[in-house]
């Protein structure tokens, strides 16, 4: 009678911090919290804690492993979450740290400087003297693959 209670105080409290937790936002942990604590109680109502008292076949004994059935599943649930959302929470913390540190503080600045703009070189000369190409090189290079 004693240990059924501890196990439902300690079943309760523990469904009070997942609460708690879920409040915060933070479900999977929430959900895992809330599976850890179901556990005493679904041993004590799969007769664990009071088998000597011929208890393995009462619907109470049923009821509990249904209970143990549905923690096992609610840690399932969560561990198949978690692997689909890339790991664990340090993991996900890491991984958003490199993806910031990938991207250049300054990116945004211009990266020419202030002599690449010739602005002040196109009011001086007139815009019909356009500058020579020079393909000398590419022509050695068509000559060299034979073209």
């Amino acid at each position: 009678m004693i240990a059924e209670t501890v196990c439902s105080a300690v079943s309760a409290a523990g469904l009070g911090i997942a609460a708690i937790t879920a409040y915060r936002k933070r479900f999977l942990a929430a959900t895992r919290l809330a599976a850890y604590s179901l556990v005493p109680v679904g041993l004590v109502m799969t007769g664990v804690v009071g088998w000597l008292a011929d208890t393995a076949f009462s619907m109470k004994a049923w009821v509990g492993f249904g209970v143990l059935g549905a923690a096992w599943l609610l840690f399932m649930i969560t561990r198949a979450v978690e692997r689909r959302s890339g790991g664990t929470r340090k993991e996900r913390k890491a991984a958003k740290a490199a993806q910031r540190e990938a991207v250049a503080p300054a990116a945004s600045a211009p990266s020419l400087g202030q002599g690449a703009r010739p602005a002040a070189q196109s009011a001086a000369q007139p815009k019909a003297a356009a500058p020579k190409e020079d393909f000398s090189d590419i022509e050695a290079i068509l000559k060299k693959h034979g073209i």
